[in-house]
């Protein structure tokens, strides 16, 4: 098994990637704490891990509060004894994100208090954890829209995913000679809940679609293989990257400097 003796922590683990991920990396040995900020969502997680023979908790967080931040990762080193990996990804794209002129403030807000902040509160809390087990694995789920931004205006959330893909490396270089790794998820569209309420019209689909290479939406299982890597000692040579899973659109758009 991959992550045979670790823990790992993923927030947002009640939906989408963050499910798959928590339910993957069980599979794969991890002891999981599942974070969410909808309760019963992370108990169903916890749930389903159990009911196949894993180990896993669920806490109920709210990743922009400092207080919880702490709390869930004080609960990973009570229930299990330590902390290895953290998956910080726990996110949201906000329905009425638009450009610059049509976002209200309080959008702005909402949305770098918890795409944004929370990563950094997240490693605020859980460095100091890693450095107690010896080490591990930071994940931060970013965007393919860090990097080409978005072809359906949504300036807030482009904005937070690029806070997260810079605060990444900034912490891969500060932490690399702790044998902590820090690395960014850049997913590319994806069939789950959060973008299909977004994109909630065929023409916003297909607009999408048009771009993508591989003429589909990614999934959040493969989303889930993708952390499985840059959690597992697979990837102990890697820190500071972008890892790009968005099935060819930013190779197709961006042009090198």
């Amino acid at each position: 098994m991959r992550l045979q003796d670790k823990v790992a922590l993923i927030t947002g683990a009640g939906s989408g990637i963050g499910r798959e991920s928590a339910i993957l990396f069980a599979a794969e040995g991890a002891e999981v704490v599942a974070v969410d900020l909808n309760h019963e969502a992370a108990v169903d997680t916890a749930r389903q891990i159990t009911e196949a023979g894993g180990r896993a908790i669920a806490v109920t967080a709210d990743v922009s509060k400092d207080a919880d931040a702490s709390a869930m990762v004080a609960a990973a080193e009570e229930e299990f004894g330590r902390l290895n990996i953290l998956f910080n990804n726990a996110g949201i794209m906000h329905s009425a994100d638009d450009d610059a002129i049509g976002t209200e403030e309080a959008v702005w807000d909402l949305t770098m208090a918890i795409n944004a902040k929370g990563v950094f509160l997240g490693c605020k809390h859980g460095v100091p954890a890693l450095r107690r087990a010896g080490g591990g694995s930071i994940i931060n789920t970013a965007s393919f829209v860090a990097t080409l931004g978005a072809a359906t205006p949504q300036v807030a959330y482009t904005a937070s995913k690029g806070a997260v893909l810079a605060m990444t490396r900034e912490l891969a270089v500060i932490h690399a000679r702790e044998a902590i790794r820090v690395n960014a998820l850049s997913p590319g569209p994806l069939n789950t809940e959060l973008l299909m309420k977004f994109l909630n019209t065929e023409d916003k689909k297909q607009r999408r679609l048009v771009h993508i290479p591989m003429g589909r939406f990614g999934e959040a299982k493969e989303m889930a293989q993708a952390a499985l890597w840059l959690a597992s000692d697979e990837s102990s040579f890697t820190t500071g990257a972008n890892f790009l899973v968005d099935g060819g659109i930013t190779a197709a758009y961006v042009t090198p400097l």
